[in-house]
């Protein structure tokens, strides 16, 4: 048994090695540059600039879009996630590829993928065009950045809310059946509380990748809607303000530890539970 811990232990070495370099370390280098200023002296106010108006727009703006994209996923995901459940295992199969396949190719060339589609000569309007109809305004709206928010993001509410559908115990929806509860009671006091972690899971994943990404508002906003994952990246890429642009990143942080610290909660719950 010693044995084999010291053998588990020496193969989790690069994995050590890897975290710290490419997750402690970024990360400490983030806290350091925007915790102090230019001269290296301790500062708050790189985070204090989120109370700027324009950061406090840009902010505000991201958590809205980033919460009515992760309402879209998961008002999408939970039916196809119950669909999957109840589907033969050939045909669940296959449609679950289906789902993880779009995943494989890059995020980039999928954004760019519906910008041409939405643009003003793009695929959509050069259809409706021809017949007869006027063109419709899509490129550079918050319409089109939920569209491209919920679009690479949906697998990623699918999967945790079809992982957690997966493991409910059959012989308890049959006993709910069975003791006279219809099909709404059943989902809404068995599968829906017991697929709940999955849920939490699931927006958690969409909400935090929504919340901090540039490129889906760089491509589909055309660079007239700004987000703070914008605003971040003009400050490293543009301005070359690393203070400001990681004070910016501390406070997007916050948002990633509570929504940890809730999922968490969530499974330890869930695993008292059992």
């Amino acid at each position: 048994m010693n044995k084999t811990k010291k053998i588990a232990g020496f193969l989790g070495i690069p994995y050590i090695i890897w975290g710290a370099v490419f997750i402690i370390i970024p990360l400490l280098m983030v806290v350091w540059y925007g915790l102090t200023d230019a001269s290296g002296s301790f500062t708050l106010s790189n985070v204090a600039a989120i109370a700027e108006p324009a950061h406090r727009k840009a902010l505000l703006l991201s958590v809205i879009l980033s919460f009515a994209a992760t309402v879209v996923c998961l008002l999408m995901a939970y039916p196809l996630s119950l669909f999957l459940t109840e589907t033969q295992k050939d045909s669940n199969s296959l449609l679950t590829m289906m789902l993880i396949v779009p995943m494989w190719m890059n995020f980039l060339l999928r954004t760019y993928a519906w910008q041409s589609l939405l643009e003003k000569t793009g695929v959509i309007n050069t259809f409706l065009t021809s017949l007869g109809l006027q063109p419709l305004r899509m490129i550079n709206t918050p319409g089109a950045i939920v569209l491209g928010m919920v679009y690479n993001f949906l697998p990623f509410m699918i999967l945790p809310i079809y992982n957690a559908l997966q493991k409910i115990d059959r012989n308890v929806i049959n006993a709910a059946h069975d003791l006279g509860a219809g099909s709404v009671q059943t989902f809404l006091r068995v599968i829906f509380p017991l697929s709940l972690p999955g849920v939490i899971s699931g927006i958690t994943m969409v909400f935090i990748p929504a919340l901090t990404t540039f490129v889906v508002s760089s491509l589909l906003g055309g660079g007239k809607i700004l987000l703070i994952g914008n605003v971040i990246e003009q400050e490293f890429m543009v301005a070359y303000d690393w203070n400001l642009g990681s004070g910016l990143s501390l406070v997007l942080l916050v948002f990633i530890i509570i929504s940890v610290v809730i999922s968490v909660i969530t499974d330890r719950e869930e695993e008292a539970a059992r």
